[in-house]
């Protein structure tokens, strides 16, 4: 029995013994093992045929600083790979905890590379430990750098008071970045600005295979005849430009005068009676004025009444001749009143002007009259001779 249990007791020793390391190891923290870590945050790129590419690589220690050694663990027949800190050409890079270490990756593609998706790998070996990282380069032909100008309506008609207003698209057609600068050549008369985003602008800053909304403003800062100025704007960056023409197509606009014969706004009419008063509207613009209608304010009681009413048109520089029939109130008093004339375009700008009317009262009681006084002094003259003898 003794010696069972020294057989057990010795058993339990030796387990005791070797499960000591065991428990020694696992109790130790994770975050104490020596790690390297190797990364870039652009892994995947597109590159133009040809093109050499410069990777900016970082690289950390997790635990204790080491010395890594950096090589391609994977490179494509044909290509070269340096290796830069600074501008030295490097083969191992010292790392501390804490702190990434940068370091340059130069892939230099081979003469006649063609297009295709290319894969490398970048081995990072330290003094306690390693690691790897992939990258992949897309190689492609890049798009030729062009400017283009656009528009969908390159002419626009209004007056020669109104601001034409144009809109393009401004379009970086290349795989390049441009500063570009803006500018437009224009007829003497007009004024034009370029506005992005209702800001005005010179210059602008265009990325690859961006587009902007310009909107272009031409405005006559003078009296322009009718007709079509071009206007040219330009986009220039680097060696590339771009042009574009719009069109503002001035169109003539009818302008009235109304008055009469002798120039004079008065006239004369008699209390309830209808009298004639000649009026000349002239059309002193530059296109035609086209259904014309005459319309009038009177004081009250009154009428005016016009022959004609309306009138089809009016060509450049001709004139019209209207009556316009004016009947006072019947109680009217004799004394000046106020007319107002109105003339009115279908397209245009109307013309009033006011007249000064002066009424006369009748002139059949003043017969009456002088016929009654001469009967009256008649009848006195035959009364004085045959009395007056006596």
């Amino acid at each position: 029995m003794r010696r069972f249990l020294t057989v057990v007791a010795l058993l339990t020793l030796v387990s005791l013994v070797f499960s000591m390391p065991v428990l020694a190891q696992s109790s130790e923290p994770p975050s104490e093992s020596p790690q390297l870590v190797l990364f870039t945050s652009y892994p995947s790129q597109i590159v133009g045929v040809g093109e050499t590419v410069s990777i900016s690589l970082k690289l950390r220690a997790i635990g204790v600083a080491q010395i890594v050694r950096l090589e391609m663990k994977e490179l494509p027949e044909g290509w070269t790979a340096t290796f830069r800190g600074g501008s030295t050409d490097i083969q191992s890079v010292y790392v501390e905890p804490g702190s990434d270490a940068s370091v340059t990756l130069r892939l230099e593609p081979p003469a006649g590379v063609a297009g295709n998706t290319y894969r490398f790998v970048v081995l990072a070996r330290g003094e306690l430990s390693r690691t790897e990282f992939p990258i992949e380069l897309t190689v492609k032909e890049k798009l030729p750098s062009r400017l283009s100008l656009k528009t969908d309506l390159p002419t626009l008609r209004a007056a020669p008071t109104t601001t034409f207003r144009y809109s393009a698209t401004l379009k970086n057609e290349g795989d390049e970045d441009l500063t570009v600068n803006l500018g437009a050549e224009a007829p003497t008369g007009f004024q034009v600005t370029l506005k992005v985003g209702g800001n005005e602008v010179t210059s602008l800053p265009l990325e690859a295979n961006q587009s902007k909304t310009l909107s272009i403003e031409a405005k006559p800062y003078m009296e322009l005849p009718a007709g079509q100025y071009p206007i040219t704007v330009w986009a220039r960056g680097g060696d590339l430009e771009a042009n574009i023409q719009f069109t503002a197509e001035i169109v003539g606009q009818p302008e009235l005068t109304l008055t009469t014969p002798d120039g004079r706004l008065s006239g004369r009419a008699y209390a309830g009676r209808e009298s004639p008063l000649k009026l000349i509207v002239r059309n002193t613009g530059t296109a035609p004025a086209r259904g014309l209608e005459l319309s009038s304010s009177e004081p009250s009681g009154w009428s005016v009444q016009f022959d004609p009413k309306h009138i089809d048109e009016i060509p450049v520089d001709q004139q019209v001749e209207v009556t316009a029939r004016i009947r006072p109130a019947d109680k009217a008093v004799a004394g000046d009143y106020m007319v107002t004339m109105r003339v009115r375009a279908e397209e245009g700008p109307n013309k009033s002007a006011e007249f000064r009317i002066t009424v006369l009262t009748s002139t059949l009681w003043g017969v009456v009259g002088v016929a009654l006084v001469a009967v009256a002094v008649g009848v006195v003259a035959l009364a004085v001779s045959r009395f007056g003898r006596r």
